[in-house]
């Protein structure tokens, strides 16, 4: 980097860059080298939430990747593939969770007006998204490596799009919203700024199935739906 150079950049706004937006509360602003050429091996997301929205499943290739809570909560969630656990880490502001390079994770918001910083040890993070998987891979293909039936892979499948990137989908219609709701309805109001997630009743392992066999490490709380296929499990919404 020629840093006498009249082409150098110091200064960039990232409010400038959203590289995708589902509406206006959830959207994703990003910084990387082509946009701030002094950057050298870091590059972030600023990333907005609303209550339930989910930074899709996915893994980035090429970096490692930091979740730092600004406002708001969310839990981020990963798979170990050393020991095939399914591990979910709540956040509030100040707190971050880690993500190594190329590990399977999402995040989910449990706050209105959340806000997350995700920072990346690489000039450009690049993704491999749970979307793209989903609706490129043949459905003749799954069906038949996971002996399912193959009308009700391409049905199920069907509505997936590549580059969801921030579900779920607008006009989405959730069949098990109502009873997460009712649960939500049910615990402590959301964490007040600062105060630990442990202190409003986040639970140690559960000793339910899980991925590979394995028992969910962690998980965000004990809800009585915990027991159902996982598939089906929805982070529950806290009050303001």
């Amino acid at each position: 980097m020629d840093y006498t150079s009249p082409n150098t950049q110091f200064t960039y706004d990232v409010n400038c860059n959203t590289t995708f937006k589902k509406d206006d509360c959830n959207y994703i602003n990003t910084l990387s080298i082509k946009e701030l050429n002094t950057l050298e091996n870091t590059s972030l997301l600023d990333i907005f939430l609303s209550r339930s929205n989910v930074v899709e499943p996915h893994y980035h290739q090429n970096a490692a990747e930091l979740v730092y809570c600004i406002c708001g909560a969310a839990v981020v969630s990963l798979i170990n593939p050393f020991t095939n656990e399914l591990l979910h880490f709540p956040i509030c502001p100040g707190q971050v969770a880690n993500v190594p390079q190329g590990w399977w994770h999402y995040e989910v918001a449990t706050m209105d007006n959340t806000h997350l910083l995700a920072i990346f040890d690489a000039p450009i993070p690049e993704v491999i998204l749970g979307s793209d998987i989903l609706s490129l891979t043949p459905a003749n293909v799954l069906a038949h490596t996971y002996c399912l039936n193959e009308a009700k892979v391409k049905d199920a499948l069907a509505p997936i799009k590549p580059g969801t990137f921030i579900g779920p989908p607008v006009g989405c219609c959730e069949p098990n919203k109502v009873q997460a709701e009712q649960t939500a309805n049910m615990q402590p109001n959301a964490y007040p700024m600062g105060m630990s997630p442990q202190a409003y009743g986040y639970q140690q392992p559960h000793p339910v199935q899980g991925y590979h066999n394995q028992g969910y490490a962690q998980y965000y709380r004990q809800y009585p739906y915990v027991q159902q296929q996982y598939s089906q499990y929805q982070y529950p919404s806290n009050q303001e």
